[in-house]
């Protein structure tokens, strides 16, 4: 067997309008609902997306234990990393640490992080 990428990830939030706020206003992904699901998409293609639960285990099988803030996740932007760091203060959003240097899947990379209004962590990176 050969994993070949991640599809998708599922993020459980206590209050979706703020979740989605800050993936879609925020972070400008794109905000599917359809049947009382919630998808965000990103990516060149949109062909990667977070599944976005409003109750733990809202859909089965999930999670032994689902819990609201405890993912921490890295997203790669294209940007350089002062940019977006401006871009999301301009916005009124705080950045919790950065610009720092990280070493990444595909090697050294500039990140800041961020909170979901869930409490996840959000690291935005940059490869040079």
């Amino acid at each position: 067997m050969k994993i070949m990428n991640l599809d998708h990830l599922v993020i459980t939030t206590k209050d979706i309008d703020a979740c989605l706020h800050f993936y879609v206003d925020i972070l400008y992904m794109k905000c599917d609902q359809n049947n009382g699901r919630y998808a965000i998409y990103f990516g060149d293609r949109n062909n990667q997306k977070f599944n976005i639960h409003t109750r733990k285990a809202e859909f089965l099988p999930a999670t032994t234990h689902p819990t609201y803030g405890s993912l921490d996740l890295c997203l790669v932007v294209e940007e350089n990393i002062e940019s977006v760091k401006q871009e999301i203060e301009n916005k009124g959003y705080p950045i919790e640490e950065g610009p720092v240097i990280r070493h990444g899947a595909m090697g050294k990379m500039t990140s800041i992080y961020l909170r979901d209004p869930d409490g996840n962590l959000v690291e935005l990176c940059h490869y040079q």
